[in-house]
């Protein structure tokens, strides 16, 4: 959990011992040229944040009307002339921890923005990404592929996580793939694309973009395959994984935090569990390659004008003299 996780998480907690009823708000920092509140709405236990914009643009939040978890609301702001109230609140109870967190990204998003306008675009665009968030963890869960993908990606987490010198929160930072990001992790200098495969041809990956295995941004791009064995008895399910994990993280708080905020934000919810435990996982094998020199993949710049969203599968097995030690890829990961 951030400082500023804290803080909203504090700010809730300092209005929750208000005795009269209605919505109380908190600054949630007063030296910006405009206002975030922290919002606590007394008896109902709705905790939210609510941004403060020009009633001079108009904004369409009919998308997200009926949302099961999520009440957005837009209204006159009595405290200032011209001006309306962006609000978003959680509206059922589930761990207020994880909703503090995914406040934080949408205000971390938002705070140097200088423009109203985009301003408000980041906002509704994160809210169109909540919105997808909690609508899968009211359905019926991840699917197969995505709970394949979520395992190859924890199982790669546990080995920074236990392999580098990395702080845990440091670790978690770098878990982009979350986010829906071109590659799973992502440093400074560095990228992991995560491929888990558990196919009768485990040799070959499929590749989302042409710019996912492109290494012209980074010093070093890896491609890390995972294959594994799926069956209904044998091995570890998802939730063994991610308790594992919880277990490494124990004695970090913040860090635990974090990390069950980005599960949720994959769609991962305990409430549902029970939906993954007749899969279990086990490791077939696991490789690294380095993607540079003539590495088997399509690049951006080698494109045709008006040629994109390229998809396309690599061999892996004419691959090998591209295959680096974990070692190597831990170093310059702890290099940040």
């Amino acid at each position: 959990m951030t400082e500023n996780n804290y803080h909203i998480l504090e700010l809730w907690e300092e209005m929750e011992q208000s005795p009269q009823k209605g919505l109380y708000k908190k600054l949630f920092k007063s030296d910006k040229p405009f206002h975030i509140y922290v919002t606590y709405q007394h008896p109902d236990r709705f905790y939210g944040i609510t941004f403060v914009i020009s009633d001079t643009l108009r904004i369409d939040i009919s998308a997200f009307e009926n949302l099961k978890d999520l009440r957005v609301s837009l209204f006159p702001d009595t405290a200032f002339n011209q001006s309306n109230l962006l609000s978003i609140q959680l509206v059922t109870p589930f761990n207020k921890d994880i909703f503090a967190a995914l406040c934080d990204n949408v205000i971390q998003s938002v705070i140097d923005i200088t423009t109203e306008k985009k301003r408000v675009r980041t906002i509704i665009n994160q809210m169109e990404k909540w919105k997808s968030m909690f609508e899968k963890i009211n359905s019926d869960g991840l699917s197969t592929a995505e709970q394949q993908g979520l395992y190859g990606e924890l199982h790669f987490l546990q080995k920074i996580l236990t392999k580098s010198k990395l702080q845990p929160s440091d670790v978690l930072h770098t878990w982009v793939g979350v986010d829906k990001a071109l590659r799973d992790f992502q440093g400074t200098s560095w990228a992991v694309e995560v491929k888990t495969t558990a196919t009768s041809n485990p040799q070959e990956v499929k590749i989302s973009s042409e710019r996912q295995l492109d290494e012209s941004l980074f010093e070093s791009l890896y491609l890390y395959h995972c294959s594994v064995e799926v069956s209904k008895a044998n091995g570890q399910t998802l939730c063994d994984k991610i308790e594992v994990i919880r277990q490494i993280l124990s004695s970090d708080v913040p860090a635990l935090t974090a990390f069950n905020a980005k599960l949720f934000e994959a769609g991962y919810a305990d409430a549902q569990a029970n939906l993954y435990k007749d899969r279990f996982y086990q490791i077939r094998f696991e490789k690294l390659y380095k993607i540079d020199k003539a590495f088997p993949r399509i690049k951006e710049n080698e494109l045709r004008d008006g040629v994109g969203n390229v998809t396309y599968s690599i061999v892996l097995s004419m691959c090998d003299d591209y295959l680096v030690p974990e070692n190597q890829v831990i170093t310059d990961i702890q290099g940040l």
